[in-house]
């Protein structure tokens, strides 16, 4: 049976900092597959190669940016990135950039299917194929694995928008709607169509014109009032700085990509006609006055429900021991892993103590003793 597993496990960070990178591994120059997507594979040295394959599924990129593999989910710093780590583990490793930039659902599922037949061209078939994805990347890796049993023996997908994409589109439609209800205005044009004009300075626009009014003290109320009704996540503690980054990004994805979201899913998929705000001084003022939109039906058909995963401040942001074991317990579930080693030297002893109740859970052995962290796999 095909395993998939989603997680809330940030499966690039197992990969980065659980082994130090290996001078065995070799990426071949970047390749162009027939959609456009550029696509890159890199290999152990020829004795440490298990046979295996991991491919990469990047997350989200922004709408107009260039068509290119996302060096920054790559590597999390100089010395440990995805790559070289897997290498290391004897994985070979494939990744692409998908043939467009924005929403990429669909375009990024086949790119990573092709790249699984052009790894077999040009390095053999591979004995198994496991695909892991982060954000978009994640509800890639969900749909490729239900769809493509035949080609991947299982899939680890992490913070992805698989929990229920009706509830993704509706946090940034709502978070637009009702921004422009506190600060009218202040974002110019038609909310849920904006110009492609702003959308290519948006950066600059943000810094420089909206973040300083909205987070200006006089407008502290307004604020407030707001993150209650767009239900923006905050850490309680540290209650403005993750309000920053909250808004950045939600304004961000609600500006820069909504045009590109309708144009990929073949019409507009956000309805608030039937939606009650809560939150303001005045429901009754926000709600008569809050813009209103209907969905187009031939925008929505995405928008089906899946379970909702765990929540947690931040995009995909996780601890390295449940990264680890979220890596390894696809592995074992799927009875290619028999034995982690090393985790001493890939965690520290509150993430070694999490990492091990985690294993016993499941049967899963583990000794912390080694140089490296080492996947003893079975025969």
């Amino acid at each position: 049976m095909k395993r998939f597993f989603c997680s809330t496990m940030l499966c690039s960070s197992v990969l980065l900092v659980a082994a130090p990178a290996r001078a065995d591994s070799l990426c071949d120059p970047d390749g162009f597959q027939g959609s456009g997507s550029i696509y890159r594979i890199c290999m152990p040295a020829p004795a440490e190669y298990n046979g295996m394959l991991v491919v990469w599924a990047h997350g989200f990129q922004d709408a107009g940016s260039p068509v290119a593999i996302p060096e920054d989910q790559l590597c999390f710093t100089s010395t440990f990135c995805l790559p070289s780590v897997l290498n290391g583990l004897g994985f070979a490793f494939a990744t692409n950039s998908y043939s467009k930039t924005g929403l990429a659902v669909l375009q990024g599922k086949d790119d990573v299917v092709d790249l699984v037949r052009i790894f077999a061209q040009t390095k053999g078939q591979p004995s198994k194929v496991y695909l892991v994805g982060a954000s978009e990347g994640g509800i890639i890796t969900t749909l490729a694995v239900e769809q493509r049993t035949d080609l991947f023996a299982a899939g680890l997908a992490a913070c992805g928008p698989i929990g229920s994409f009706p509830l993704q589109i509706n946090y940034f439609g709502d978070a637009r709607a009702t921004f422009e209800y506190f600060f009218p205005g202040l974002i110019p044009g038609d909310p849920f169509h904006p110009d492609l004009g702003l959308t290519a300075i948006w950066s600059d626009y943000y810094t420089n014109t909206v973040e300083p009014i909205v987070f200006q003290s006089s407008n502290r109320h307004l604020l407030d009032q707001w993150v209650r009704a767009a239900k923006l996540p905050f850490d309680a503690d540290n209650y403005l700085d993750t309000v920053r980054v909250s808004a950045r990004d939600v304004l961000r994805y609600s500006v820069v990509n909504v045009n590109d979201a309708a144009a990929t899913l073949g019409g507009f998929p956000f309805d608030n006609r039937s939606r009650w705000y809560t939150g303001s001084d005045n429901d009754l003022l926000l709600n008569i006055f809050v813009q209103r939109v209907g969905a187009i039906a031939s925008g929505a058909w995405l928008t089906r429900h899946l379970n909702i995963p765990i929540d947690r401040f931040e995009h995909c942001n996780f601890t390295q021991d449940e990264a680890l074991f979220a890596f390894a317990v696809m592995l074992f579930y799927d009875s290619v892993l028999g034995e982690v080693s090393g985790t001493a030297s890939a965690l520290s002893t509150a993430e070694l103590d999490a990492f091990e109740r985690r294993a016993r859970a499941v049967g899963l052995p583990v000794r912390r003793a080694g140089e490296r962290l080492h996947f003893a796999l079975t025969p």
